[in-house]
């Protein structure tokens, strides 16, 4: 086997690109990445009549996505039926395989009569091979079974350690269906050995097949390539994670303002322990830290809460320019800007995406919190907010009547002259600047909480902060009463 780390990733195109596939994925190309080993991409769609194109392009945009390149791929199982039919005959060659007659009324038959006791009892195995061969060359139907031997089959798991099964609970499985196509263990063995897999990292799930793999690994006379079984992922149910549980496949959550590092980071800790207090990190620094002796065995829990702060911490860490083609969109779609502003307010938008993404958890909430600059109005006063900071409505108009006054004559339009007004008009109420900003703040944004006063101001511009100062005054007037 080479010195050289060879993983790689198997996806069945038979579903999207799921939160678990796309872990598995992760600790592949981790490993890769910090090994100076290769990442191979197959799609193993063996079963044509499950298979499809469609779910093949979505698993490779939801690698893309996620940046998970690949370095040789994407290969495709169903190439390799030759190869994999030629390894069953050296297989029946060498007596480690046989042909078996049975049709599927007698094996339901001894099904039905054992019950949970039903094993293969081997029948066709005792059959003489020139026999074996006649009636294969005559046309009848049969499949190719793996001779199972005696004593039990080990590994050493890279997460579970010392791993053990007695060969006696493994039934001589099928290889070959009568159809001539292979069945799902021979067909990954012969590729992976074929490709040269020094390491399958895959899921808990797959235990069960790993001990009927180190066998074929052994007949065909191959190195056993190291194996690592992840943790399963868990809903806070403490169930498998499924679709009852919200979004499962990776694209879901790039629709709903999930950054592509945000979830790599939140997939690389649901079972991986880097060690430290460290939590937020980029590709490349999972890729540095990573290794296959700090997963853990135990099953992880997906968190849609810690999944959602995780991602506030990468947008906040992300340069606006990277996040305005994210955010854009929605904001197009909901119809707050026109798709040419985009390009014509480009200055403008960044200093607010820059200002508001401190702000958000996804880019959703960051568009959410952009509306309040791009609509002409106040939409809605929060009740809590005004009840505290409208308390006095006399004196809080008077002081946005000084504020108006101010603002007004401010030029040129700087944040600098803005606060310069702001705290003049503070000194003329004879209030402390708190006093001041807190009720302007509701009077343009609606609330109690947003960005400094003076980026808000300076961001609505103008026409804007006056015509929202005057908004706020009739309703403060109206408060009053006659």
């Amino acid at each position: 086997m080479s010195d050289q780390i060879r993983v790689r990733f198997a996806p069945s195109p038979t579903g999207y690109l799921h939160v678990g596939g796309a872990r598995t994925a992760l600790f592949n190309w981790l490993l890769a990445r910090r090994t100076g080993g290769v990442f191979v991409l197959r799609i193993e769609d063996t079963d044509r009549e499950r298979s499809s194109g469609e779910m093949t392009q979505a698993i490779l945009d939801g690698m893309t996505w996620l940046g998970l390149t690949w370095d040789e791929g994407p290969f495709h199982q169903a190439d390799g039926l030759d190869r994999h039919k030629g390894d069953v005959a050296r297989l029946l060659e060498q007596d480690a395989a046989y042909r078996c007659f049975c049709t599927p009324e007698e094996l339901n038959a001894k099904r039905e009569q054992l019950k949970e006791e039903y094993r293969y009892d081997r029948a066709c195995y005792h059959i003489p091979r020139d026999e074996s061969e006649r009636r294969a060359a005559a046309g009848e139907p049969f499949a190719v079974r793996f001779r199972v031997p005696e004593g039990e089959t080990a590994w050493d798991d890279e997460v579970h350690g010392d791993t053990r099964f007695r060969n006696e609970s493994i039934d001589d499985f099928i290889v070959l269906r009568t159809d001539g196509t292979p069945i799902y263990n021979l067909a990954v063995v012969s590729d992976d050995i074929h490709m040269r897999i020094t390491h399958v990292i895959r899921g808990d799930d797959h235990i069960a097949n790993t001990p009927k793999q180190i066998l074929l690994y052994q007949a065909m006379g191959a190195a056993v390539p190291r194996f690592a079984h992840l943790p399963m992922i868990l809903g806070p149910d403490g169930k498998r994670l499924s679709k009852r549980h919200g979004a499962t496949a990776v694209g879901q959550y790039a629709e709903q303002g999930i950054l592509p590092q945000a979830m790599n980071n939140f997939l690389a800790l649901l079972g991986w322990n880097p060690g430290g207090d460290v939590e937020v990190m980029g590709m490349d620094e999972l890729a540095e830290r990573f290794s296959l002796e700090r997963v853990n065995k135990k099953s992880a829990v997906f968190d849609t809460a810690k999944l959602e702060w995780m991602n506030g911490q990468h947008i906040a860490l992300t340069p606006a320019e990277e996040l305005l083609p994210l955010v854009a969109p929605v904001l197009v779609r909901d119809g707050l800007i026109a798709e040419a502003e985009v390009d014509t307010r480009r200055e403008w938008l960044l200093r607010l995406v820059e200002e508001l993404k401190i702000r958000g958890r996804t880019i959703h909430e960051i568009a959410g919190h952009a509306r309040t600059y791009l609509v002409d109005e106040v939409e809605e006063y929060d009740e809590a907010s005004v009840a505290k900071h409208w308390k006095n409505a006399a004196d809080v108009d008077q002081r946005l009547a000084d504020v108006r006054e101010g603002l007004s004559g401010v030029d040129p339009w700087t944040p600098e002259g803005i606060d310069a007004a702001l705290r003049a008009a503070a000194d003329k109420a004879g209030v402390g600047f708190g006093k001041l900003a807190q009720p302007l703040r509701v009077a343009l944004v609606g609330q109690a909480a947003s960005p400094g006063i003076d980026f808000v101001v300076h961001t609505l511009g103008r026409e804007g902060a006056l015509r929202r100062i005057d908004r706020a005054r009739e309703k403060l007037a109206a408060m009053q009463g006659p």
